[in-house]
């Protein structure tokens, strides 16, 4: 329960004041289409929004439409895809009131990682992630061996294990970070999304992946190991995985103050737990 208490960087950064924009553009990962997004501080308590064609989606989950490998909102017939490292970078700089109008129904994946949001928005928050509330009794969602739980704790901390024992590149990694001691925008952000290269004609397929590329995601062989390294961290899957749940929580606004913990999970539970969250509120 929770107890209440582009690539291209086209516009300048001002003053930093309210109605401030700055607008990004590049590529889709799964629609592999061109979007340019466009970023506006609002007034405190607007929260979070996305505009597709000018109508709003709330970052909210009640706005979390089921989709495969990314985080999507979608209210009445409009969509936004992967929004996950966007809101991530939101919720590690503790930017809480903005709006994000969309060209396209995706966010750019950029470089794969948060890192390219970060620069653009530093100084826009206040560079912690917003807690609002806390942990007073354990949240657990599971499917199998994965879950994702929320549990009572002094100070934000958030847990991550992955395990890929097929892709020795990979293997077995646990990391465990806490936002005020370490930094967001030096230990997280810069982790990049990766896929393994076994599954990419597969996901394609199926129309997934069409953005995604060596130059914007790290790929896993089984045999030879990362196709196009070097890795930002020897860690930088899990540190992926952390960002994605970051991303993921953001959906509740500001976060209640517990340690998150997460093994072999993935946007479905994450979001689950969110929601689950968001009940308890």
């Amino acid at each position: 329960m929770i107890a209440k208490r582009g690539d291209q960087l086209l516009a300048k950064r001002g003053d930093q004041s309210l109605g401030e924009r700055l607008t990004l553009s590049g590529v889709g990962l799964h629609t592999g289409q061109v979007n340019a997004m466009t970023l506006e501080r609002t007034a405190p308590g607007t929260g979070r929004v996305f505009y597709v064609d000018n109508q709003p989606i709330p970052a909210q989950v009640c706005h979390v439409q089921p989709s495969n490998l990314c985080t999507t909102l979608a209210q009445d017939n409009y969509k936004i895809h992967t929004v996950e490292h966007l809101l991530a970078a939101l919720v590690g700089l503790g930017i809480g009131d903005v709006a994000i109008h969309v060209t396209g129904e995706e966010v750019p994946l950029l470089d794969g990682s948060a890192l390219p949001w970060v620069e653009a928005l530093r100084g826009w928050g206040t560079g912690q992630p917003l807690v609002e509330g806390v942990i007073t009794e354990p949240v657990v969602v599971q499917n199998g061996e994965s879950f994702v739980c929320a549990l009572p704790a002094p100070e934000l901390t958030f847990t991550y294990g992955i395990d890929f024992p097929e892709y020795p590149a990979i293997g077995r990694q646990w990391l465990t970070w806490v936002p005020s001691r370490e930094d967001f925008s030096s230990v997280i952000a810069p982790a990049r999304t990766f896929g393994l290269a076994d599954q990419i004609a597969q996901l394609q397929s199926q129309g997934l992946i069409r953005g995604g590329g060596l130059e914007n995601a790290l790929v896993c062989d089984r045999e030879r190991g990362w196709l196009n390294p070097p890795l930002r961290f020897a860690d930088e899957p899990v540190r992926h995985k952390m960002l994605d749940l970051l991303g993921d929580l953001g959906l509740l606004g500001a976060l209640p103050r517990g340690h998150f913990l997460a093994y072999k999970a993935g946007h479905r539970l994450h979001t689950q737990l969110a929601a689950q969250l968001h009940a308890r509120h």
